[in-house]
């Protein structure tokens, strides 16, 4: 068993988004991005199977998807959907997610 606090081991960059990998096993995958306002992880996608949830701890934002959609990401917000479906982050103001990867990529 580990424990890691998020709001130690990861802080924000004016400069771009803060990438930290909090686990990574054979069975899933774990990251912590912060992002300043303005800072996103640009609309991609992984041409493999697999799932991937994205969970707003923190700040406002948006979900990027396909054909320029996007949703409100709020904190408790979770977005879930395949690992080859287009997705991305926009920050509206300091935004701190937590994506888990399945299986890890």
């Amino acid at each position: 068993m580990k424990k890691i606090n998020l709001y130690d081991e990861n802080e924000f960059s004016d400069l771009h988004m803060s990438r930290f990998l909090v686990h990574d096993s054979p069975y899933f995958k774990i990251l912590n991005f912060n992002f300043k306002d303005g800072q996103e992880l640009p609309i991609h996608s992984h041409d493999v199977e697999g799932q991937l949830s994205i969970a707003v701890l923190e700040g406002e934002g948006e979900f990027l998807g396909k054909d320029d959609t996007t949703l409100p990401a709020r904190p408790g917000d979770v977005l879930i959907c395949d690992i080859s479906e287009p997705h991305g982050v926009r920050a509206k103001g300091d935004l701190r997610v937590l994506v888990t990867i399945a299986p890890p990529i």
